[in-house]
C-alpha cells in the first residue's frame, strides 16, 4: 500500500499542512502589564534587585547606599505573604566593603543562598580589590556571616541551579585589562570549580545569566559594553557557540515560562532614556516587547513564574529617587 496523500487529496493535504504550520507562527504571547507597585524606597540609592519565592513568602533584595558608584553599600533583604505589603527581614552588611549585584537562588538542602560582590575602595572611592561573597540562611531573616570565594578580582553574577550543581559565571578584570569571563560551578556555594572561559568575545563582556532547558542545555544571556550575545551549550559546558542579538542590554536576566518560552529583562538604551523592558527571547533573538515605567537609573530585574503572573522586580530613578518596584505581568497567548 502506498503511503501518503492519494492524487485527489494532495491539494487539500497541502493546504491543511500550510495552515498548521502558519497557524504555528502566527501563534503569540502578548505580555501585558497588570499593575507597578513601588515597594521600597527608604535607602537614598536602593538598586540591583533580585526576586524569589521561598516557602510561600515573597523576598527580593537589593544594594541600599548614597548612590551608584563608589559609596560603601548594603545588601537588604525584604519578604511580603502577598506581594503587596512588604517588611525588612534582613541587612546584611561586612566592615568598610561596598556589597552590590546580590542575587538569590534556593539550594538543593532548601536553603536560601545569596551571592554578591564585595569591593575595597580606598578614601577617594576608587576600587582597590573585590571579590565575592556568599551567605546563607533557612528561613530569609537570619543570614551568615558573608564569605569571600574565589580569588580577588573575580566577580560572580547570578547562580543557577541544575540537578544539585550551581553554575555561575564570573567577570574577571577590571580597569584597563582585557575583560575575561569564566563559567564555574558548585555544590555548596563555598568550593567553586572552574568550568571554561568564554573565548573571543569582543567589547567588554561582563554580566550574565544562565539556566537550563529540558534537555539539558545551557542557555547564557551575556551583556557587552555593545550588543548582548546569546550563548548555548551542551554537557559538560565546554563548547559554546554564540549569537550577537544586535541590542545592548544591561543587568541581563531570563527565565523559561511553560509552554510560553524564554522571556528576558534588562536595561535598553535608547537615545531618548534608557528604560527597563521585557523581551521575547530565543537561542539566537532577543526582542523588547514592553517598557516599563523606569528611566534613568535602572534595570537588574529579578524573574518569577508563579500562580500564570511573571513577577518581576526592578529598580528605577524615573520618579526622582531611585526605587524599588515590583511589576505583575500577564502573558496571554493570543489566536492566530
Amino acid at each position: 500500500m502506498k503511503w501518503g496523500p492519494q492524487p485527489g487529496f494532495t491539494f487539500l493535504w497541502i493546504l491543511a499542512v500550510y495552515i498548521f504550520a502558519t497557524s504555528s507562527c502566527l501563534a503569540a504571547t502578548n505580555p501585558e502589564i497588570v499593575s507597578v507597585q513601588k515597594i521600597w524606597d527608604k535607602g537614598e540609592h536602593n538598586a540591583f534587585t533580585d526576586l524569589i519565592r521561598f516557602q510561600s513568602k515573597w523576598y527580593c533584595t537589593f544594594r541600599e547606599a548614597t548612590d551608584h558608584g563608589s559609596s560603601t553599600g548594603v545588601v537588604r533583604v525584604i519578604e511580603s505573604n502577598d506581594g503587596n505589603n512588604w517588611r525588612s527581614s534582613a541587612l546584611v552588611v561586612e566592615k568598610e566593603i561596598d556589597l552590590r549585584d546580590p542575587k538569590l537562588s534556593i539550594m538543593p538542602d532548601g536553603r536560601l543562598m545569596l551571592i554578591m560582590g564585595g569591593i575595597v575602595n580606598n578614601d577617594d572611592g576608587q576600587q582597590i580589590t573585590r571579590a565575592p561573597r556568599v551567605s546563607f540562611s533557612k528561613n530569609g531573616r537570619r543570614w551568615t556571616r558573608p564569605q569571600k570565594v574565589l580569588a580577588e578580582d573575580h566577580w560572580l553574577w547570578r547562580v543557577t541551579w541544575h540537578k544539585g550543581i550551581g553554575y555561575s559565571v564570573s567577570k574577571l578584570g577590571d580597569g584597563k585589562d582585557p575583560r575575561r569571563v569564566m563559567l564555574y560551578k558548585t555544590q555548596d556555594g563555598l568550593e567553586w570549580d572552574w568550568v571554561t572561559e568564554f573565548r573571543n568575545i569582543p567589547a567588554w563582556p561582563n554580566e550574565t545569566t544562565v539556566r537550563f532547558l529540558a534537555d539539558d542545555e545551557m542557555v547564557a544571556l551575556l551583556r557587552r559594553n555593545q550588543t548582548a550575545w546569546i550563548g548555548t551549550s551542551y554537557p559538560p559546558y565546554q563548547k559554546w557557540t554564540w549569537s550577537d542579538t544586535g541590542i545592548q542590554n544591561g543587568g541581563p536576566n531570563f527565565i523559561e515560562i511553560p509552554k510560553m518560552g524564554l522571556w528576558a529583562s534588562g536595561r535598553f538604551y535608547s537615545e531618548d532614556k534608557n528604560t527597563t523592558v521585557l523581551a521575547r527571547m530565543t537561542r539566537t533573538h532577543y526582542e523588547p516587547v514592553l517598557t516599563f515605567p523606569s528611566g534613568g537609573d535602572n534595570s537588574y530585574a529579578g524573574m518569577v513564574w508563579h500562580e500564570n503572573l511573571l513577577w518581576m522586580s526592578y529598580y528605577s530613578s524615573h520618579e526622582g529617587k531611585t526605587s524599588i518596584y515590583l511589576a505583575k505581568i500577564s502573558l496571554k497567548q493570543s489566536a492566530p
